[in-house]
């Protein structure tokens, strides 16, 4: 039986106030779930924060501590050296610890009493070194063996030792929170789409019954069906390609991340082992140590100490570049893009203009194709890709020829135009040419600084334009990148809300 148009429109509204619904549901706990990941990495980074800050203080009362033992037992001045390197910079890390804490209530009393503590320690350790320095050493070692000292140690290191076992609890649960709240996502994300599929085949049966005795309409509809799967297709494709792209964020992002731990886990055993040894001298309990004690001690005080402190901060660095180098392009992901007419190649002269003294000082020139488009697209995206794979040329060029880069660009059609950034630099490898797209990753000798994110960063910027950009190269051949670039960006953000 033949639809009638009240029918029809009747349905027709049915079904659309339904697709409203569930893409409002959607949007609105996709838009939840989002607001409390943010909330658990602003945690996450916080109590991070709070914990290393702790550690830093504890490590340098320790040297502190070490330095002035070492000078009133043995009175030699050059024990005296740790200390003073620690004095200097407890007052920094001091207030390093008040910062971190300043918006953590739930530690104001452990805060506030380690501040206490702190300066009471400063002022015992001062108190005997001067005593050292006026030649009084007795009364020095007697006012160390009045366990004042000790005692004081001890409960700064219970107060922090709180303080950071708390935080590592409160990380912990910060991840779990976060897996909890990824699944849910993904959960809300199935359903949304079995909801928005089931109004879409309900839509679909009823203009296909429609339009049944309608020969035009149906041709109408025939050729709106193919348009509209050939969307599908590439929005599966676009999805595929992003889950891929998520799954290899993820692991790389794990591996990167737990590689520092790893270190710091290592070296913190490193630290316990030099501990004992220095305890083993220190806390002879006036026994007279041995000289393979004094040895050990001073070799652990000396080098074990020092360079594994090294390692670990060197290790806390680059987890913090890392985290730094993912928030940048989670920013970059969620910024409004400000579409406007674009002059491809007036950016692309201004962007030359800017790294030609570099340019110059390797004999080089930079070739610019008249025919460049103009495109209507996002201004400060196209200024950051053609900056990063200028930088990328100039920084990877070999030495012993002159730069040479060409900008060039041809009309691809319905897939919008291609531009083609040539250089005769080094080069990359086959086997590399997607993994240099990957965060963190970077291709051949690893002799130039950086962390990997730059044509990371270009992909994503490429891909947000509705792009794309691959490379072809040689190894000692040179590199071109190749960028797709639809003409107006305003069709492709139509086309993917339609």
């Amino acid at each position: 039986m033949p639809i009638s148009n009240a029918a029809f429109v009747r349905s027709t509204i049915i079904l659309f106030i339904a697709g409203v619904f569930a893409l409002l549901g959607i949007v609105g706990t996709s838009l939840w779930l989002v607001g409390k990941v943010q909330s658990y990495f602003t945690g996450f980074v916080e109590q991070r924060e709070a914990r290393r800050a702790s550690a830093d203080l504890l490590s340098i009362l320790k040297d502190a501590e070490t330095g002035q033992r070492g000078f009133i037992i043995t009175g030699d001045p050059a024990f005296r050296a740790p200390y003073d390197d620690a004095l200097r910079g407890v007052a920094e890390q001091k207030q390093a610890f008040a910062d971190r804490l300043a918006g953590l209530p739930e530690y104001a009393g452990d805060a506030e009493r380690v501040q206490q503590l702190v300066v009471e320690k400063l002022d015992e350790l001062a108190g005997t070194v001067d005593l050292m320095l006026q030649g009084r050493q007795a009364e020095a070692i007697t006012q160390v063996k009045t366990d004042r000292g000790r005692m004081l140690m001890d409960e700064i290191r219970d107060r922090l030792g709180n303080i950071m076992d708390d935080a590592d609890e409160q990380l912990r649960k910060g991840v779990v929170d976060t897996l909890w709240s990824a699944g849910a996502l993904q959960w809300t994300t199935v359903i949304g789409a079995i909801a928005i599929i089931t109004v879409l085949g309900g839509a679909i049966i009823i203009i296909v019954q429609y339009t049944r005795d309608n020969l035009a309409a149906r041709r109408e509809v025939e050729l709106l069906n193919a348009t509209l799967e050939k969307r599908v297709d590439e929005r599966t494709e676009e999805l595929i390609r992003a889950n891929q792209e998520v799954q290899r964020f993820a692991y790389i992002v794990t591996h990167d991340l737990r590689a520092p731990l790893v270190n710091i886990m290592g070296f913190t055993s490193e630290l316990q082992a030099s501990l004992a040894a220095i305890q083993s001298y220190v806390l002879a309990d006036g026994k007279t140590p041995s000289e393979a004690d004094i040895l050990e001690a001073r070799r652990a005080a000396g080098e074990d100490l020092p360079e594994a402190i090294g390692f670990i901060r060197s290790s806390t660095k680059k987890m913090d570049g890392l985290i730094n180098a993912i928030l940048k392009i989670s920013r970059d992901g969620r910024r409004e893009l400000k579409i406007e007419r674009v002059n491809l190649k007036g950016l692309v002269e201004a962007g030359a203009a800017a790294v030609n003294h570099q340019v110059s000082e390797a004999d080089g020139v930079i070739t610019i194709a008249d025919n460049l488009p103009t495109v209507v697209s996002d201004r400060l995206s196209l200024e950051q890709v053609f900056g990063n794979l200028f930088d990328n040329a100039i920084k990877y060029r070999l030495t012993e020829r002159p730069l040479r880069i060409s900008i060039t660009a041809r009309n691809a059609g319905r897939a919008g135009f291609v531009i083609e950034f040539a250089d005769n630099g080094r080069g990359i490898a086959p086997e590399d040419h997607e993994r240099v797209f990957e965060l963190f990753r970077r291709s051949g000798t690893q002799d130039k600084p950086g962390e990997g994110i730059g044509l990371a960063h270009v992909r994503s910027l490429m891909r947000n334009l509705g792009g794309d950009i691959v490379v072809k190269s040689e190894i000692g051949q040179g590199t071109t990148f190749v960028l797709r670039l639809p003409p107006d960006l305003s069709k492709v953000v139509r086309s993917m809300q339609a």
